[in-house]
């Protein structure tokens, strides 16, 4: 229901009198967990208004520790839960990149939240990583081997997001999901669009966040013709 939700949106997004087609894309989120109209209505208007450039892009919904990958066509190609950053904020502390990861404070763990333009490239101690933001060291990749007091897997499996938030910065997904979706998706790079924690939609994306409010503007203009 979630990613049929997701599909139509995006699809309606380019083609309003396009019907809804049925979603052929990978589902790992929890059957009973639903995908955000804010989520659906940025994916939505990344394709309207072709802000994606062509790339593939990403939606990641922190609150709800969800990625949604999309491809340069706009269609839905996976859905899953996601581990986040352990500390609520929205914005990477100055310097963070260049500290080991045990060096890295807690209230500083956090993923920032923005419109960010990523590719593989090389790591310090990782390889070849999937950067969503390299100024931060934010990436995108598979739990890690090891962490069992972490309990990554665990919290990754579990049917709620109120656990989902244990990372450094980065995103960690299943290794399935990785290399079904993402690897083949993002090889030639893309953009990755993060909600925020705390700031407000308008101030992290702003272009979208106008666009929305002269769409609702317009439908309530419609609405009050209509009822005349």
């Amino acid at each position: 229901m979630a990613l049929a939700l997701a599909c139509s949106g995006v699809a309606n997004a380019r083609d309003k009198d396009a019907p809804a087609q049925p979603s052929a894309a990978v589902d790992e989120l929890p059957p009973d967990q639903s995908v955000s109209e804010t989520v659906i209505a940025l994916a939505g208007w990344v394709v309207a208004s072709k802000d994606n450039q062509g790339y593939p892009f990403a939606v990641m919904d922190k609150a709800a520790a969800q990625v949604l990958v999309f491809g340069g066509d706009g269609k839905l190609r996976g859905a899953a839960p996601a581990l986040f950053g352990s500390a609520i904020g929205d914005h990477s502390a100055p310097g963070v990149a260049k500290l080991a990861l045990s060096a890295i404070p807690g209230h500083d763990r956090t993923t920032p939240a923005g419109r960010f333009i990523g590719g593989y490239g090389p790591s310090d101690d990782a390889g070849r990583v999937l950067w969503v933001d390299y100024d931060s060291a934010v990436s995108l990749h598979p739990l890690p081997p090891g962490s069992p007091k972490e309990k990554r897997a665990e919290r990754l499996a579990s049917p709620t997001p109120d656990d989902n938030r244990v990372t450094h910065g980065c995103i960690n997904v299943s290794p399935a999901f990785y290399e079904q979706i993402v690897q083949s998706t993002f090889e030639k790079g893309g953009v990755f669009y993060i909600l925020p924690d705390k700031d407000s939609i308008a101030k992290t994306f702003p272009e979208f966040a106008q666009s929305r409010a002269e769409a609702q503007g317009d439908a309530a203009v419609d609405a009050q013709h209509a009822a005349k």
